[in-house]
């Protein structure tokens, strides 16, 4: 089973422009995403999706000196973006990843893959809440496929697998239970404002490890709730 990992990155964000390139213990964000990334077992490649705007050339700059695969598409249709990515590859799965989850959890990224080697079915859904920003999203690229053809709404085109969880119905699913020690909903682990910021700093600075495992991440916000405390209070943006 041939699986490839694309990273959705851009320079531009509402709340923290260029976030992905932000420091982050003794590197950057960009450096945590695709280091943990390329710890998933039984992957093929990983490569980061920008877009084609000019203030993503730092993400190819960065991309081309770190030896990571890059490849430009559209802005506003990040669906497109990945398809036309994937063709490059003719993979049989392809995983999701965005580049402002810096601590995205390889380990479970892992087992998911494993699972789909003898599942085989379109996507996996996850049975338990992860704190948000350690999940990945692994589908069948014929799948990818389908929903680029048949999702056509804004919604659909910017996020990637929106479709199929609006017609859960045309797809078929594995189901990954979520292990105990990962169930914590309450936390947020990403990358979205000043506040998830200062949180990560805190992560990154106590472990001096992008390699650290997600379930250490989560038991060291447990054990320093003062920490977990940061941006808790922030809102995900809705789906529009």
């Amino acid at each position: 089973m041939k699986t490839i990992v694309i990273i959705q990155a851009r320079m531009g964000s509402t709340r923290l422009p260029g976030k992905i390139v932000k420091p982050l213990g003794t590197t950057d964000v960009l450096t945590y995403v695709t280091s943990r990334c390329q710890q998933i077992k039984h992957i093929e490649d990983v490569i980061v999706a920008t877009s084609t705007l000019l203030q993503d050339d730092a993400v190819e700059t960065w991309c081309q000196k770190n030896g990571v695969t890059c490849f430009r598409g559209s802005e506003e249709d990040v669906l497109d973006r990945f398809v036309q990515c994937a063709k490059l590859y003719n993979p049989d799965y392809v995983m999701r990843v965005t580049a402002d989850c810096p601590f995205v959890d390889y380990e479970l990224a892992s087992a998911i893959v494993e699972m789909m080697e003898y599942e085989r079915k379109d996507l996996v859904s996850l049975a338990g809440n992860l704190p948000r920003g350690l999940a990945v999203e692994l589908l069948s690229y014929q799948s990818l496929l389908t929903i680029h053809e048949k999702g056509h709404e804004p919604r659909h085109r910017e996020h990637v697998t929106y479709y199929a969880n609006e017609y859960e119905e045309e797809f078929t699913r594995a189901i990954y239970k979520v292990p105990s020690n990962r169930l914590y909903p309450e936390l947020r682990i990403t990358l979205d404002t000043e506040e998830d910021y200062a949180l990560c700093l805190a992560i990154a600075n106590h472990f001096k490890d992008e390699l650290i495992p997600s379930e250490e991440v989560i038991q060291f916000l447990l054990d320093h709730p003062e920490i977990a405390k940061l941006n808790a209070y922030i809102e995900q943006k809705s789906v529009k």
